[in-house]
């Protein structure tokens, strides 16, 4: 594949809740459920370019993320994944589709989010990797993102092979893509049926119909356990059977089946070649037990200890108005009043073990450079895995506690990774910032920032700011030492 594998469309967050059902609730004839776990997963566009990292391939996911706690998820998630997400601003609440399961079986979907928040515009830099893909796969949920006319006009213009796998409430395929991928009920709805057709014309006609719409090469209509239907310029359909027993959960198999053919379209199958690997592949993955046993396992939100990427799902801590800068929270209503205002998000990152004038300068220097500045912040697992075993010297909780109690800070975010690359994802700032200690050569203008390729992904700035020479934790901790051993 010469560039990557480019998914495009609306993510959602997907929760499986987990329980036992042994009584009916004493003021509703409605059965209780008691809940034994939860797990988070991607879903919609997300969950596709899972199933597509997930056979190796590179790659880039381009969707809308909201500034609250499900998009601060979502966003470590999909690093966790193997997913490079190429973030667009989303205004409006991360949806949320929760199932209610017990025994294996789903008792109720809980939706929420409201109704559709409007996508923010692509950076050239979303622009130029959709450009330069191998495939790319519109994952439409209905929501927005395949709306968005600069990206209708990148997609339209892409030599790469286009999968459309569509939505009743989405809007038309651009013209010319290589293959749509309805599923039998998108397909009636799409194109009324004539009554008393059977399941095969029923099929048939709406995907000949599709295709004539909207100009593509060619449309599969999945048929669920019986495989997949293929019309292109030819009269005569193709009908791929599945190679076996297709029962289980079903959840997430139109995605799995439109990766798959976006991936053989990659690697230069034919359209024909790539749906009978499309249908081999849902069908192996529903008989294998669908959604819960082939994406890596995420953790348990009834759990106590704390998922890699942003602190999603801890509260801050309690204490005060220092405090309250603190978590995933507060950032996400940081950022909501700093983006309705038309202000600029300032952030940077580190360690910060042992707070010295160094950064506070660099902090400073920071805050000048917009409306607010967030600190992302190293966890103590991060500092431990960078510096050694002996560090940090300071908890995490003093450590946040410290950077909020300046004025210059408005913000902290405490992450797991190595890199804050995952945080930045979320946050989203239009302007990184790094003391000059990360410059070679006195401020020298070719030295590329390790973040600035992440900031490119929705046209951020990384920038470089004066640091005050001498200070450094590292030497602190030396002389420290050296002063306790005389």
């Amino acid at each position: 594949m010469r560039g990557p594998v480019v998914v495009l469309g609306d993510t959602l967050l997907d929760r499986d809740v987990e329980g036992v059902v042994n009584r009916l609730c004493p003021d509703s004839p409605v059965p209780v459920l008691d809940e034994t776990a939860a797990t988070d997963r991607p879903g919609g566009a997300g969950l596709a370019a899972v199933f597509a990292a997930a056979q190796g391939a590179e790659v880039v996911l381009v969707t809308a993320l909201a500034d609250d706690a499900g998009g601060a998820r979502l966003s470590a998630l999909l690093a966790a994944a193997g997913v490079q997400v190429y973030p667009l601003a989303l205004s409006g609440a991360t949806p949320e589709k929760i199932r209610l399961r017990a025994r294996g079986r789903v008792l109720l979907r809980h939706d929420r989010g409201g109704a559709s928040g409007e996508p923010g515009q692509p950076s050239d830099e979303v622009l130029r990797v959709i450009a330069a893909a191998s495939a790319v796969l519109v994952s439409d949920y209905g929501r927005g993102v395949a709306r968005q006319p600069a990206l209708r006009e990148a997609l339209a213009a892409t030599r790469a092979p286009v999968v459309w796998d569509p939505h009743p409430r989405g809007p038309a395929a651009v013209p010319g893509v290589h293959l749509a991928t309805p599923n039998e009920s998108e397909v009636r709805e799409l194109v009324p049926a004539l009554p008393g057709a059977s399941r095969l014309a029923t099929a048939s006609r709406g995907a000949q119909g599709l295709r004539r719409r909207w100009r593509a090469g060619a449309v599969a209509v999945t048929l669920g356990g019986d495989g997949a239907l293929l019309c292109h310029a030819g009269s005569t359909p193709l009908v791929v059977p599945t190679p076996g027993s297709a029962e289980g959960d079903t959840c997430g198999a139109g995605d799995r089946f439109a990766a798959a053919a976006s991936l053989a379209l990659a690697q230069g199958a034919l359209v024909s070649e790539a749906v009978q690997v499309a249908v081999a592949e849902a069908s192996a993955y529903v008989a294998g037990g669908g959604v819960a046993t082939v994406l890596p396992p995420s953790e348990p939100t009834v759990r106590a200890r704390s998922a890699p990427g942003p602190r999603a799902l801890q509260p801050a801590p309690r204490g005060g108005a220092v405090a309250d800068r603190v978590g995933v929270a507060a950032v996400a209503t940081l950022l909501g009043e700093v983006r309705a205002a038309g202000g600029t998000v300032v952030a940077t990152g580190g360690c910060f073990d042992l707070l010295h004038a160094g950064h506070v300068a660099t902090l400073e220097a920071a805050r000048q450079l917009g409306d607010c500045l967030i600190v992302c912040l190293n966890s103590d697992t991060s500092v431990a895995g960078l510096k050694g075993p002996d560090r940090p010297v300071q908890s995490e909780a003093d450590r946040s506690r410290l950077l909020a109690a300046l004025s210059c800070v408005d913000a902290v975010l405490i992450f797991d990774e190595s890199t804050p690359e995952t945080a930045l994802s979320w946050v989203r700032p239009d302007v990184w910032v790094k003391g000059g200690d990360y410059a070679t050569g006195g401020g020298d203008a070719s030295v590329t920032l390790p973040e600035a390729e992440v900031l490119r992904r929705w046209g951020g700035n990384t920038v470089v700011v004066p640091y005050l020479d001498g200070r450094s934790t590292t030497d602190l901790i030396v002389r420290t030492l050296a002063e306790r051993t005389r």
